[in-house]
């Protein structure tokens, strides 16, 4: 733990200031409201991208669709569009009021980009818009393409030969590098993946079977990251994407947003003052949910409630957007280790473009014990035979939390929401699982059946 933040101020100051780090420090749960939350017309005058830039990425999905749909066959019910389902969990919700002793309002749904096309995690928008992305781009600058042109002719050994001379590298705690990893590959580009110690083996082994270098570090997502970008850097036909920083990843992501609105049209859900909408989106580095938080501000405006939800021994976006120092503090610099079996969340640092990004529209950041996800993730398959990964289930503690926290109820009191949450939906994002092999699953399975019988009769709190 260090002695004083990069403002000057010593942890007991902050600790001072801001009383619920210690019950962080202390790998509680919490849950914390942003307090820097303004009306969306006020928050995006301060945010660089816009809407324009979101049809941008989505025209460019559209351009790559028909290559997509001739690379992966899974991919050919859409059109070459990577896209996920969505669910109503009655069951599940139904589930969390026993296990909590609540009554839960309105309707809980599941997102389940846990099963996306190619990489089985909500990194198949990001990482693979990032890959597609950079593919144009090459082909543009060396006029083998114009923009009207059928993109299914990159399939041709001419297009692989030329993208063989280049190099894609990602740091990971495992589903980024997957998402980067086959799409890079199947274009024909060498890849190196930069694993953290975090990273399951499975997914490094996966990797490895599609033909991609993976490069595997004792220390975490940070390192991994560090180690990528200074072997990238000092090869000039290589290109690093960079998951802390990226606006193109962050885009990929905000492509979601369109695409939920129309499912839940077609669901017949309506987002309005009266109807509101709370999603509670899964947190590693940010540009996951920061990309598909933004995207979902700019359609729904003051009617969405979008929360962070992270591990309690990896709350790194919350460390950052409480105290203001963003990417210039890590949870290790409180003395929290990092240490969490949501692999996908296990980043100790946050990204500082999405913290700064979205420090006025995001509602709010929760925590998790690791233990709850499993029960969570057990629970899941028995009520609704959905297999998420640990860390996907994250999301799904959220609609409770808002029910059984002061500081939630307060929220909804001070936002006027309280006498329409008979009206509202509820968003659990699955961000991860779909990949997962069948005796991993079964293990995560079992643990959290033992987890639940080893409860007290007093729910999960």
């Amino acid at each position: 733990m260090i002695t004083k933040l990069p403002d000057g101020k010593t942890i007991d100051e902050c600790i001072h200031e801001f009383p619920i780090l210690k019950n962080i420090i202390d790998t509680k749960e919490v849950f914390w409201v942003n307090p820097k939350l303004e009306a969306f017309e006020e928050a995006i005058k301060k945010i660089s991208l816009n809407e324009h830039d979101v049809r941008d990425a989505e025209n460019r999905l559209t351009r790559f669709a028909p290559l997509m749909s001739n690379l992966f066959l899974e991919t050919l019910v859409l059109g070459g569009l990577i896209e996920s389902p969505m669910y109503s969990i009655p069951y599940m919700q139904r589930s969390l009021e026993n296990l909590f002793n609540i009554k839960i309002p309105g309707e809980l749904l599941l997102k389940c980009d846990s099963h996306l096309p190619i990489a089985g995690s909500i990194k198949a928008r990001g990482g693979i818009y990032e890959v597609l992305k950079h593919t144009e781009d090459l082909a543009l600058e060396h006029n083998l393409i114009k923009l009207e042109d059928d993109y299914s002719i990159m399939e041709s050994e001419q297009f692989r030969k030329f993208f063989s001379k280049y190099t894609i590298q990602v740091g990971s705690t495992g589903n980024l590098g997957l998402s980067i990893g086959i799409m890079s590959a199947k274009i024909g580009f060498k890849v190196i993946v930069h694993m953290s110690a975090d990273a399951k083996q499975w997914k490094k082994d996966l990797l490895r079977s599609k033909g991609v270098t993976v490069i595997e570090y004792q220390s975490d997502y940070s390192k991994a990251v560090e180690g990528g970008r200074k072997l990238s850097d000092i090869d000039p036909m290589s290109y690093f994407v960079d998951d802390e920083n990226s606006t193109n990843l962050f885009l990929g992501y905000s492509t979601a947003a369109h695409r939920l609105k129309k499912q839940l049209e077609d669901m017949k859900i309506i987002v309005d003052s009266e109807h509101p909408l709370f999603v509670y989106l899964p947190c590693g580095v940010g540009g996951g949910p920061g990309g598909v938080a933004f995207g979902l501000k700019l359609i729904f405006k003051d009617n969405v409630h979008c929360f962070f939800a992270e591990p309690t021994h990896s709350p790194c976006m919350l460390l950052g957007l409480l105290t203001e120092q963003y990417e210039k503090v890590s949870v290790q610099d409180f003395g929290i280790d990092n240490i969490t079996e949501a692999d996908g969340l296990a980043v100790g640092t946050p990204s500082g473009f999405v913290a700064r990004t979205l420090q006025n529209s995001l509602s709010g950041v929760y925590t998790v014990e690791d233990d709850k996800l499993f029960m969570l993730l057990s629970t899941l398959i028995d009520t609704e035979e959905i297999p998420l990964e640990p860390s996907a289930c994250a999301g799904i503690i959220g609609v409770a939390k808002l029910f059984v926290n002061v500081s939630a109820t307060k929220y909804l009191k001070d936002h006027n929401l309280t006498d329409k949450m008979t009206e509202a939906t509820h968003i659990a994002w699955a961000t991860g699982g779909g990949l997962v092999p069948k005796d991993v699953m079964e293990g995560y399975y079992e643990k959290g059946l033992n987890l639940l019988a080893k409860r007290d009769n007093h729910g999960l709190h």
